[in-house]
């Protein structure tokens, strides 16, 4: 079965938020709050290098901004940007706020995320 990763963007949904972090990230990209967003989009759309990369994993992946994220499942007291691993429902850490923000290229992330989706593999061997 394939695992099931939420995304998490710190970030909350709608136009307006969203052209407020387009601002954000060309006048202060030093103090944005999402490497998430950072790593894995321009200041428009999805890096093609990213979506191709989510289209060869062997995962289903959910992506949402904060607000979704809440509105959907509730509070959650951790921090963002943040990957959660949902297994039939029950919600755990994947990969953590601290360690995303450790990856200073989407080539990072992109290892990180691979390496962790072999760990999974070897467990349910």
């Amino acid at each position: 079965m394939k695992p099931h990763l939420i995304f998490i963007y710190n970030a909350d949904s709608g136009l307006f938020n969203t052209i407020t972090d387009i601002a954000h990230k060309v006048l202060s990209p030093d103090t944005y709050s999402c490497q998430l967003c950072q790593l894995t989009h321009s200041y428009f759309s999805v890096k093609r290098d990213w979506a191709d990369f989510l289209g060869d994993i062997d995962a289903e992946c959910e992506f949402l901004h904060r607000d979704e994220f809440v509105n959907k499942y509730g509070a959650a007291k951790i921090d963002l940007p943040a990957i959660l691993l949902d297994e039939d429902g029950k919600l755990s850490p994947w990969l953590s706020q601290e360690e995303i923000s450790q990856c200073k290229s989407i080539e990072m992330l992109k290892i990180l995320i691979h390496t962790r989706l072999q760990d999974i593999e070897s467990e349910q061997a």
